[in-house]
This record gives structure tokens, sequence and C-alpha cells, in this order.
């Protein structure tokens, strides 16, 4: 009796595994979305983990900005991250050398897991900023595929290279002091010089923080919106000005830390499937 449990055991398992294996991966469902749902903008889980309803495209050309690699359709958000962009290309314009800014990826139409690049971008409150001065906003569609940023760092990500200007520290500062933004992400490097040369008011540099990465352009991460119910923030950032937790990674990088013979093996990351997200998300893909 006890041997026909456990065989029943068994064939159930693997049953089970076989269904779930044959569920639909959510990069797969949301990326094969064209066009945003038809309903009010809203945000539903986590920036890595949810999708998007009601999202808003970016014009792919406007006075003061351009968004790059069309043919990856990921420039959607909510509207408070369209009109940011808006904002932040409008100061941008004013900088030497700068007629606004080229925008990357911000979300796909309905937000949730990305075919492929990113894990966050899910909700339509993450956007990437090419470190690139866009002094040229008549590019081709077939151009902005072919075009590249350009880096901005030195030594992995310890320093800046030649390419860093005032301007870039200028674009990331006005970031960084909106009131929506809730973290920029950067390579450390340039965490470190924003740092050693502010002169000014230093509280903006907390939303600067240092990550992996990051140096063709710099990701900017949206609070959820006000009154939003389904949107889950990240925590705010630790307090201060993060300046030297930054010269820590910089450290590390420059002198790299014994590896930890008891660290745990990386685990493979799972795909998630649509049953991992928020229950609106359903919602957001059956929406006409």
């Amino acid at each position: 009796m006890m041997i026909f449990l456990r065989i029943l055991t068994v064939l159930g398992a693997l049953i089970l595994g076989a269904a779930v294996a044959a569920e639909p991966l959510a990069k797969d469902l949301f990326g094969a979305q064209k066009a945003a749902s038809r309903q009010k903008p809203a945000g539903f889980g986590s920036y890595s983990r949810g999708c998007a309803a009601g999202s808003v495209q970016l014009p792919e050309t406007g006075p003061t900005w351009q968004a790059m690699r069309l043919s990856r359709n990921r420039n959607w958000g909510h509207p408070e991250a369209i009109d940011f962009v808006q904002d932040l290309s409008r100061f941008a314009a004013g900088q030497r050398g700068w007629s606004g800014l080229y925008i990357g990826d911000i979300s796909q139409p309905r937000g949730g897991p990305m075919l492929s690049g990113h894990r966050s971008h899910q909700i339509g409150l993450d956007i990437d900023i090419w470190m690139l001065p866009a002094n040229n906003l008549r590019l081709s569609r077939q151009a902005r595929e072919n075009i590249s940023s350009i880096s901005l760092r030195r030594a992995n990500g310890a320093y800046v290279n030649d390419n860093w200007t005032a301007a870039h520290h200028a674009i990331l500062r006005e970031a960084a002091q909106d009131r929506r933004v809730a973290r920029i992400f950067v390579f450390p490097g340039a965490k470190v010089r924003m740092c050693n040369d502010e002169k000014g008011n230093r509280a903006y540099l907390r939303k600067i923080r240092p990550w992996w990465g990051h140096h063709y352009h710099f990701h900017v991460r949206l609070n959820c919106p006000r009154g939003s119910r389904g949107c889950v923030d990240q925590s705010p950032p630790p307090k201060g000005d993060g300046c030297a937790e930054a010269q820590q990674w910089v450290n590390n990088i420059l002198n790299p830390p014994p590896p930890d013979p008891n660290a745990p093996a990386p685990k493979k990351r799972r795909e998630y499937v649509l049953a991992d997200l928020p229950n609106q998300c359903v919602s957001v893909l059956r929406s006409n």
C-alpha cells in the first residue's frame, strides 16, 4: 500500500510539473501586446513583478527628445513617466551640446516581464536615458536602430572617462531633485564623481544609487503615483548622501575582496508565468 501511495505521489508531481511547464511564460504574453489596455492608468505589482494598465506611448519624436530602438515597442509608460521625460528633456535642451534626450526603454504597452534585457521596467515607471548627448533630433527610424550610446566609465566603472561632462552632472541632479523620482541607478564611478564635484545642496545625492552596468545610460525609477492601489514602491534609499557607500563600491572594483567560500551558488531565475503576477494583470491582458 505504501509503495502504491508513493507511486501516486510521484505521478502527481510529474503531472503538476508538466502542467506548469506547459503554461505560457508571462514574458511571451506581455511581449506580444502591441498596444496599451483601455483602462485607467495604473501599475500593478512591483517594478520587477507586475504589469501596467492604460499606458501612454511616448511620441517617437518631440521637440526635445527622441525615443530609440523603436522596433522594441518599449516607449510606453504611466502618464507620469511620460510627463517626466518631457520635463527633463526640456531641461537637458538647455545644456551645452544637448538638444534634449535620447530615451531608451520605458516599458512594453502593457508592462509585464520583457522578452529580453530587463528584470524591471514592468509597471511603466522605469526609464532608461542615454548618456549620449542628443544633439540631433532628426534621426530616422533606421538610424535609431543602429546608433549606440557612449560609455562614461573607466577602470570597470571605478572612474568616469573623458566623455563625462558637467552637463551629465546637471541632468542627473535635475532628475534626482524631481519629487516623482525614487531612485536613479548609475555606475559607481559616476556617483563618486558627483559626490566629489557637488558644492551645493547634496540632499539629492541620496537618490543616486551605484549599480552594475549603467554606464551607457542612467535608469530613473519613479515612485508609485499618489493614490495608486496595487502599486508597490521600493523601500526608500538609506539616509544620508550615500557617498561613502559608493566609494566602497569603487574600492571593491579596484581591489576585489576574496570570494566567500561559504557563499551559496547562484540560482537560475525562474521565468514568471501569469499566475506569478498580481491578479489585475489578467484583466490587463484581456482588455481590448
